[in-house]
């Protein structure tokens, strides 16, 4: 059977009896599931083995909750090697194919976990200087459970010893930042924020130990109130000090940016898990590319606005058309049935009737919008606006920066076909997999839409081009400045001023992004994979779309059936690419993109 008559069949045949969400007749019942096809479909022997692990890791997390511990760090690395010995008894070879997918996908899951263990113990003794007193700490929120238990005169004693090491602590550190000369260099903000993390998670850890026995054990109680009142004092001051004078966040500067760069090494190895056959220099050039191109696209459109090919100024055209306070709502309601209207006259992908029916909308908070500025999306998109409690300068940059034409451009990433959509599937269908998600097929699903969108004559105006360029420009932008900023060769307000000069932003909205890039809430690759995984999914797309192997509908449909996992391996799947146990990411997407755009 030749390669394309293949793929049809493996593509097709199971896509018809998964489920009628899934059908070409969407007049068909919503409540009316095509059950017996669901029940026919084959399940994958390693379902039950990636299952069995998840439960295996949750319950040992759970037990060993104390993070920082030193036997927690060496029980989890005994069940990762374990898992992974037990992987390689496996008989690969006789696997399917399918089966050979998730073994590959478990054990890059598990190497990573144990990579991640390391580098977080690390990071711990990194932090030691700061917390001489966290083995006092770990001790007794290890000793919770013993049994006989501990004697409460002796945790007393322990808890008193704890309260004065703490103010001993603080006062070294306040003194370091206070006093801090050419031979005694400050503290950074970075280090001091790590310290702070840790210090919460030790904080919660003893408070977890005082509530096991307090009340229930009126000895304990007698023995340990005071003094563990005296202690969590301590940690409470010191968690301040470090906030306020180690990181710089206090109430009149609640937004600081403060990160960590994890440099090239950790950078190369993070790409490696991701299956991204690329150094983060190779991926600079390409959004260096990915930006110029933009900013051709941009002055053109800006000259149909009659800007010239200043196309600043074309985007401040269209910043100012917002609409008034409590009308957004209604906005994102007719966007999202245009672009799902615009999906079904040209058959791209199919939309479930269950879908459209369940997309729900919340504003987001203030608080929220200093470190997601934009809207975010899924079943609930998460409308960006400004609030009646915004200063007038804070309420202007969120109007403009959350304009009719931004929100038209960013409506169908966050539900149909983009983030809505993907969570749908991820749901229901090979809900084993759910281990193994990445940001690069999240958001690269969502970025592919946008560039086929563009290809598809969505832009069908020219500040509708604009805005779509914006937000096209910006993921470029987030390779760009999130990559040198974990190379040190940026610091974060050179990332702010970048993304207000070079990409037209609102500088509270350029301030949000840099925050939510490097506060270490998102991994360090989360902004690049944008881009990265779009381009991953728009050459495969090429490959198979392009070529005429599959239809616009069959390849996005078939996408979503794998579930959330490296683009590499869906790829993979749709193309049957033999598999081997010691196999490694080679995929250079990016050259075989630029060879089919250049025929």
């Amino acid at each position: 059977m030749h390669l394309r008559q293949r793929i049809l069949f493996i593509v097709a045949c199971p896509f018809l009896a998964i489920s009628p969400a899934m059908a070409t007749d969407e007049t068909a019942p919503v409540d009316h599931p095509d059950l017996v096809g669901m029940v026919a479909q084959p399940v994958s022997p390693m379902a039950t083995v990636i299952e069995r692990y998840e439960a295996d890791r949750g319950a040992l997390e759970r037990k060993y909750s104390v993070r920082p511990s030193t036997s927690r760090r060496e029980r989890m690395l005994r069940f990762q090697d374990g898992w992974l010995a037990a992987l390689e008894a496996i008989d690969f070879e006789h696997l399917s194919h399918d089966a050979q997918v998730d073994w590959l996908l478990l054990r890059n899951t598990i190497r990573r976990e144990r990579s991640r263990s390391e580098i977080e113990a690390k990071a711990f003794d990194d932090a030691a200087t700061f917390l001489p007193f966290a083995t006092t700490i770990i001790a007794l929120a290890e000793s919770r459970e013993t049994i006989p238990a501990p004697s409460p005169q002796d945790a007393a004693d322990r808890l008193t010893s704890l309260a004065a090491a703490v103010r001993e602590a603080e006062r070294v550190q306040r003194d370091a930042i206070d006093k801090a000369d050419e031979a005694h260099p400050r503290p950074t903000p970075a280090a001091c924020r790590r310290a702070l993390l840790f210090l919460e998670g030790l904080r919660s850890d003893l408070a977890a130990w005082q509530r096991f026995r307090d009340g229930y054990d009126p000895t304990f109680t007698w023995w340990t109130a005071a003094p563990y009142k005296d202690a969590e004092t301590a940690l409470e001051s010191y968690a301040t000090m470090l906030r306020e004078r180690g990181v710089g966040r206090t109430s009149d500067k609640p937004d600081v940016i403060v990160g960590t760069p994890i440099g090239r090494e950790a950078l190369l190895a993070e790409l490696a898990f991701e299956w991204i056959p690329y150094s983060p220099e190779e991926l600079l050039a390409i959004a260096d590319r990915e930006f110029a191109w933009c900013e051709v696209q941009l002055r053109k459109a800006a000259a149909e606005m009659g800007c010239g090919d200043d196309w600043k100024r074309a985007l401040e055209q269209i910043k100012r058309e917002y609409v008034a306070p409590g009308e957004q709502p209604a906005v994102i309601r007719e966007l999202a049935k245009e672009a799902i209207a615009f999906l079904k006259e040209r058959d791209l992908v199919s939309v479930p009737p269950i879908v459209e029916e369940t997309w729900r909308m919340e504003m987001m908070t203030p608080q929220r919008q200093l470190i997601t500025p934009f809207f975010t999306g899924g079943e609930v998109i998460s409308v960006s606006f400004p609030t009646s409690s915004m200063s007038h300068e804070q309420k202007l940059m969120s109007l403009r920066g959350n304009n009719i034409y931004f929100a038209r451009a960013t409506v169908y990433h966050e539900l149909v076909p983009g983030h809505h959509l993907q969570q749908y599937a991820e749901s229901r269908f090979k809900t084993h997999r759910e281990p193994f998600g990445t940001s690069f097929w999240t958001e690269g699903w969502a970025l592919h839409w946008e560039m086929l969108m563009w290809d598809q004559g969505f832009g069908d105006t020219p500040q509708r081009r604009v805005a779509m360029l914006f937000w096209r420009i910006h993921r470029a932008a987030r390779i760009l400045f999130s990559l040198r900023y974990q190379l040190g060769e940026m610091s974060p307000q050179e990332c702010v001023d970048f993304l207000v000069e070079r990409v037209g932003h609102e500088r509270a909205n350029a301030e949000g992004e840099v925050r939510r890039s490097i506060s270490g809430d998102y991994g360090p690759l989360y902004q690049a994979a944008y881009m990265v995984g779009g381009l991953q999914f728009r050459a495969l797309h090429k490959e198979l779309v392009g070529s005429g192997t599959m239809t616009d509908r069959a390849f996005h449909d078939a996408i979503l059936r794998e579930h959330n996992i490296p683009v590499e391996f869906v790829r993979a799947i749709l193309i049957r690419q033999p598999l081997t146990r010691d196999m490694q990411s080679t995929w250079r997407f990016d050259e075989a993109l630029q060879e089919v755009q250049s025929k």
